[in-house]
């Protein structure tokens, strides 16, 4: 029967993406519960019902005192046995089941959906994020968002309905009740209801930054000891535990500093609330027994005003803590939106069709990029490389190489210039077709945490096995892959390669790599230091595959190690982001130029760029 209630609302459920989600709390929130109108509506009227209900078991038990004092045993069943026979029924039967519809609402139909598509959509917000946006965070952070917003934000509706809806009903029919019986009762509730509403007022205006500060401080938190984990070899290698742990005391003293403050607010509100409280005991018990007193009310109003009020003092705790509750997880929310509300800058153009690559010819036109910054990346660069040309780029660290293939893959969009790939202007093509047809491996040839044979074949998916098995063998993959096996048992290409691969040596990972460009086939192949984490006699053996890998495709090959370069069709020198020197292997060795020094002043076949700069 519950899977009925699971089923209402589906989290996945196709929807628009939007570039600019909106930046503030509750039309954010409103997007989000765009699916569960319905089940709202639904929510809140059957709150104010079981509310209603609850009044009314109240009342009733000041009529059946009013009976008891009036009536004799055998009198009062024969006048009044049925009525309590339904009542006995409304109590077993109709009341349960109204309260189980509504837990079931709020516990199965919206906590468990609500959060779940946040999550999903939140996650599907930042993946869409540009790798400069991934850049400028700590990836921690950013996962601690994701994790945190989605739960808080479906206690912020659970207790909108379970709470705030049910407290606001139940306050309304208690007035209506008193006033009902003696319209003086309702006068000491309604001074308590305007004592009880500013002191929520004073916590609220508080407790929302105060819940927002602790949350950003504990993300601060998970960011530094998620950064400390991640550089565990670097911590261990210069043996800084000391260090990295007094970096992080730094931000869980700041989050206890937080936490404090917001307690204090806490601790506060219990006073003042049970001081409030006690207002309204005495005044509306008290005001009821002074009217018994002088005849002007009955036993039973005394009994239901009694019951009323310990009732309510029972509840307000409740409600106060749902409400600070509440607004303790919007703070967490409105926290969560710094992350997965932010824009998505780096956007397909109106109409951006898939890009087609017929030759493989690549242009870069007057690029000029510098991080927003006066100096870095690349000034005026213009270089074209033909259809199936195999292009070596050399330069210091800091020369623009990195900075002109992230350009070509529209990880950054170019502050000025161009670049076109047979003649397709990249920012008029959608970046999903840009980057389906660029193979690139990298210097830091870090893997996913799942299967040998998932990073295979995150190059092609719809790859068949044998197909990934030829691409392993072609990478000299294969042999060292059917002798892994993970602490879990997994053997082969079962085995996982744990966290960016760190269960294989760097040579294993730049070949699983290898295998991935290899089966995803594209055009155009981008080597950046491919081979650099290879010993010379797999490094020999995987230049040969390279070089059959690069037949038919146009190739961008970053390299300190001219050995791998020298070779191409053509090497281009940059210097301080711009093009110095051009030509082949032997033009540039013959001009005595940068190329030439680099090339004499390289040892085991390495650049030392920085020393020969000098």
């Amino acid at each position: 029967m519950l899977g009925f209630f699971e089923r209402l609302v589906d989290p996945y459920t196709p929807y628009k993406e939007s570039d600019h989600p909106p930046q503030r709390l509750w039309p954010f929130l409103k997007e989000y519960a765009q699916p569960f109108k319905r089940v709202f509506v639904y929510t809140a009227l059957v709150s104010v019902i079981v509310a209603a209900m609850e009044i009314w078991l109240i009342s009733y038990m000041g009529r059946l005192v009013n009976l008891l004092s009036e009536d004799n045993p055998a009198d009062m069943w024969r006048a009044h046995g049925l009525e309590l026979v339904l009542v006995a029924l409304f109590i077993l039967l109709v009341r349960p089941v109204m309260h189980g519809l509504n837990v079931a609402l709020l516990n199965n139909s919206i906590l468990p959906n609500f959060g779940t598509l946040i999550r999903w959509r939140s996650h599907g917000h930042v993946l869409r994020q540009s790798v400069g946006w991934f850049e400028d965070d700590f990836a921690g952070r950013i996962a601690n968002r994701i994790m945190q917003t989605p739960p808080a934000a479906g206690e912020v509706i659970f207790q909108v309905f379970d709470a705030i809806t049910f407290a606001l009903a139940y306050l309304v029919g208690a007035i209506v009740l008193l006033g009902g019986a003696d319209i003086r009762l309702a006068v000491p509730m309604l001074i308590w209801v305007t004592l009880y509403g500013l002191l929520v007022r004073w916590t609220m205006k508080r407790v929302g930054p105060a819940s927002k500060a602790s949350s950003d401080a504990r993300s601060e938190v998970t960011g530094r000891v998620v950064d400390s984990y991640t550089n565990i070899h670097s911590v261990k290698m210069f043996a800084h535990h000391d260090q990295e742990l007094n970096y992080a005391k730094e931000s869980i003293e700041n989050t206890r500093q937080t936490f404090f403050k917001e307690m204090r607010i806490f601790t506060t509100m219990d006073v003042a609330l049970t001081a409030i409280n006690g207002w309204l005991i005495v005044g509306v018990v008290g005001w009821a027994v002074a009217l018994w007193m002088q005849g002007l009310a009955s036993v039973g109003v005394v009994a239901a005003a009694t019951a009323l009020t310990l009732r309510l003092n029972a509840m307000t705790g409740w409600i106060m803590w749902a409400l600070t509750s509440f607004f303790r997880n919007l703070g967490v929310v409105s926290e969560g939106m710094e992350t997965i509300a932010q824009p998505v800058k780096l956007v397909d153009s109106p109409g951006a069709a898939p890009l087609s690559v017929t030759k493989g010819m690549v242009e870069f036109k007057a690029l000029t990029h510098h991080y927003g910054r006066e100096s870095g990346g690349l000034e005026g660069v213009n270089l074209t490389l033909k259809p199936g040309e195999k292009v070596g780029l050399i330069g210091r660290s800091g020369a623009g190489k990195s900075t002109l293939v992230k350009l070509l893959l529209r990880f950054y969009d170019a502050e000025k210039g161009a670049v076109l790939i047979d003649g397709q202007n990249i920012t008029d093509v959608t970046q999903d077709s840009l980057r389906k047809n660029i193979g690139m491996v990298s210097q830091d040839s870090s893997l996913l945490h799942r299967s040998v044979r998932d990073n295979i074949l995150y190059g092609r998916p719809d790859a068949s096995e044998d197909q990934m098995v030829a691409a392993a063998k072609r990478a000299e993959a294969h042999d060292f892959i059917l002798d892994l096996e993970d602490p879990k048992g997994r053997r082969g290409y079962d085995a996982h390669v744990g966290e960016r691969g760190v269960k294989l040596s760097g040579g294993q990972r730049q070949r699983v790599a290898l295998a991935r460009v290899i089966l995803k086939d594209a055009p155009i192949l981008v080597l950046d230091e491919a081979t650099s984490a290879l010993d010379s006699e797999v490094e020999a053996a995987i230049l040969d595959t390279l070089y059959g890998v690069m037949e038919g495709k146009t190739v961008i090959a970053i390299a300190h190690r001219l050995s791998t370069i020298a070779h191409m069709d053509r090497i281009v020198v940059l210097d301080d982001g711009r093009i110095v020197e051009e030509g082949n292997h032997q033009e540039l060795l013959a001009s005595g130029g940068l190329y030439s020094r680099f090339w004499e002043r390289q040892s085991g076949g390495f650049l030392g760029t920085e020393e020969a700069a000098e």
